[in-house]
């Protein structure tokens, strides 16, 4: 994994160096990822990658160079740069939906993985609640 990461690092590093046609497309593909995942920046695709599975990540270099950053737990200046280098390619000025609901995503991921699920509610609180609140 630590290879893999290496390489796709060291790979963007090399087309960002100068302004030319590669750095653009780069940036372009960085743009597309960004808008996939529902994220402002590449250190939000790095927080958004604790929710994914490798498997989630097959689309493009990004997802899978944030991927394999956040599995290896490696903390990475470049995702600044980046995203100081998309600022001018990629402006919302909005929450977007990754970060709004991450918080309740990661929430629902620790209630499964621990065996829990909607279905283990009662009913009957449920419509007691709904009851209380007409």
């Amino acid at each position: 994994m630590a290879g893999l990461t290496q390489e796709l690092l060291l790979h963007a590093e090399r087309c960002m160096r100068h302004e030319d046609v590669v750095k653009k497309i780069l940036l372009a593909g960085l743009n597309r990822t960004l808008d996939e995942w529902l994220c402002d920046s590449f250190a939000e695709v790095l927080e958004e990658m604790e929710l994914w599975k490798w498997g989630d990540t097959t689309r493009d270099s990004w997802s899978r160079l944030a991927k394999a950053l956040q599995q290896s737990k490696i903390s990475v200046t470049c995702a600044e740069q980046l995203d100081s280098r998309l600022a001018s390619v990629h402006t919302t000025g909005k929450m977007r939906w990754a970060a709004a609901t991450r918080s309740i995503r990661e929430c629902k991921m620790k209630i499964e993985r621990i065996g829990g699920s909607r279905l283990d509610t009662d009913l009957e609180v449920w419509v007691s609640i709904k009851q209380h609140r007409s």
